[in-house]
């Protein structure tokens, strides 16, 4: 794996602004505050891999629901779009979420295309006819049944994100006397959720269901 460096800092922090700010808590902690994050913010940005360029390409997703307590994301899909293609191609997908505080949030995860009719049944949404469209071919009318109505499933893999419990002003303020000091701002709770963090965090919702 290629690394990147332009300087030593030698016994000093690399990056004191991850140093300042960076939180370890708990696994149910940060899933949960993650998961409310996203549920405020709602619409995110979804990266896939152009199965036609290989290219990345950023589409903007709603949240339709969440799976396994939070950890799995649900979004609607006309299956006839691009974005099907790019998850069929290559699955490993990244998310994006921020909000006007300079609150976000990334997210690696699996991408998988579902069609089973229970499943879209079980997510559809009436708003749906103002995205996909009737046809008047008395298939593809925007119902549950319409064929082009599809999910796609993130399974959350890992994730960063930064949370602030101060207003904007605040944050203002405590940029201006850090930038005064030389010292790294703490505005934020970096957190980070490993892949072993989310699997434990399935598992205990997966007994639960039994």
């Amino acid at each position: 794996m290629a690394s990147f460096s332009n300087t030593s800092t030698g016994d000093k922090p690399a990056d004191p602004y991850k140093q300042a700010n960076q939180q370890e808590l708990d696994v149910r902690t940060k899933v949960e505050d993650l998961g409310n994050f996203i549920n405020a913010c709602k619409y995110g940005m979804m990266t896939t891999k152009s199965a036609e360029s290989g290219r990345l390409v950023s589409r903007c997703m709603a949240v339709a629901a969440t799976e396994n307590n939070g950890v799995d994301l649900i979004f609607h899909t006309n299956t006839e779009s691009g974005k099907t293609d790019d998850v069929a191609n290559d699955p490993e997908v990244n998310l994006a979420f921020l909000n006007s505080k300079g609150e976000w949030a990334s997210i690696a995860g699996h991408a998988s295309i579902i069609t089973d009719r229970d499943a879209v049944k079980k997510y559809y949404s009436p708003s749906l006819k103002a995205w996909m469209g009737d046809l008047g071919d008395g298939v593809h009318d925007a119902s549950a049944n319409d064929p082009r109505i599809g999910i796609v499933r993130v399974d959350a893999e890992t994730a960063t994100y930064a949370l602030s419990g101060k207003s904007q002003v605040m944050q203002a303020v405590e940029v201006a006397q850090s930038a005064l000091r030389g010292k790294p701002a703490e505005v934020n709770s970096l957190r980070h959720i490993s892949e072993a963090e989310y699997k434990s965090w399935r598992q205990v919702a997966e007994s639960r269901k039994e």
